[in-house]
């Protein structure tokens, strides 16, 4: 009876599927998982050489995590007290669904949303409510609004991933303002978009906003996401649901070290705003694509009945996006990251050989 019950969850987690990953290809110019090249490999260097000579990992990293939040505090001018960690922005997202959403609870989403968020609904058996975006790759306030009085949680990735739409900042604080359940916003992509809803979270104790330094700091390998809360939840979080030691000691002296030099995060985002304008700009020159316009770090086109054969080209010429497919109305999808000026222009140009 026993073995029967344990291999039933077995075979029902199984179904569910999970995130899926994008394919590792060797030696590829890597434009598939939103990750910052523009920050220097030299930046990860020092700052992990000085991590590790600032660290004894015999040793938990006690008080590590309060030097963290406070330094995280500096950064973005919110009271340390409304501020927790995890190990990613995942890990928080996680936590939050599994302890305070359930089959009881139904969430108001986009569709798409961001694949992890709507895997780990499945495999906690929590409702979605998705609104699909419209043929330009938009969503109306008015929809969401309407949809919310029959929702518990809302959910919304600003910018959205994989599209890189965001509402204008007026209409999702009206949303916020007229939803009484939980309201998630998960600004992973935030530095790059126009603005933020962090402040929001000091009259609306019913709002988290997530944030991460994997995207604006290149910090992706380190697994390094934070939230914004009122103090109530914050409190209960890190004290009771969080783990006890989420980080590692060279995760914590790194993210101090990063948050040191954020002009140089800042210069980097400018710089891939810039590249971003100019892979839109290029890829709109062809009647192959609909383009849609993003505030990410990545574009997100429609290549139609030609995507698996773009996808598979640019593979070939060591050029890795996501192959994403259908969404919405939309059959052919792909997704290119924002990398450096060299990667970008690589991108373009096996573009223009492969359509010009």
């Amino acid at each position: 009876m026993k073995k029967n019950w344990f291999d039933e969850k077995i075979k029902k987690y199984s179904l569910i599927g999970g995130y899926k990953k994008p394919e590792l290809l060797k030696d590829a110019v890597k434009l598939d998982s939103n990750e910052n090249y523009v920050i220097p490999k030299q930046f990860q260097n020092d700052i992990l050489l000085s991590a590790k000579k600032n660290s004894d990992v015999r040793e938990y990293p006690l008080g590590g995590v309060e030097r963290l939040i406070d330094m995280i505090s500096k950064f973005i001018k919110i009271p340390s007290s409304m501020i927790g960690i995890g190990n990613g922005s995942d890990q928080i997202l996680d936590l939050i669904l599994s302890n305070f959403a359930s089959k009881d609870t139904k969430v108001l989403t986009s569709n798409p949303t961001f694949g992890f968020f709507e895997e780990r609904c499945k495999l906690y058996s929590i409702p979605m409510m998705a609104i699909p975006f419209s043929d330009n790759m938009e969503l109306d306030i008015k929809d969401f609004i309407q949809q919310s009085k029959d929702a518990d949680i809302l959910y919304l990735d600003s910018p959205n991933n994989p599209t890189g739409f965001q509402f204008p900042k007026t209409g999702l604080q009206k949303l916020i303002k007229s939803f009484d359940g939980l309201v998630i916003i998960d600004e992973a992509y935030g530095e790059f978009s126009d603005y933020s809803l962090a402040n929001m979270v000091k009259t609306h104790e019913n709002l988290i906003v997530v944030q991460t330094l994997s995207k604006s700091f290149g910090l992706a390998g380190l697994r390094l996401g934070y939230f914004i809360a009122n103090k109530k939840f914050t409190d209960t979080f890190m004290s009771v649901l969080q783990y006890p030691y989420p980080l590692s000691t060279i995760t914590i002296e790194s993210g101090i070290l990063a948050l040191e030099k954020s002009n140089l995060m800042n210069d980097a985002v400018q710089n891939i705003k810039t590249e971003r304008k100019r892979i839109i700009e290029n890829l709109h020159k062809y009647d192959s694509f609909e383009v849609f316009d993003s505030k990410a770090n990545f574009v997100l086109f429609d290549a139609h009945g030609s995507y698996k054969r773009v996808f598979t080209a640019l593979a070939e010429q060591g050029i890795s996006i996501r192959k994403l497919g259908k969404i919405g109305n939309h059959e052919g999808c792909l997704r290119v990251s924002i990398g450096t000026k060299e990667m970008n222009s690589k991108f373009l140009l096996a573009i223009r050989d492969l359509l010009g």
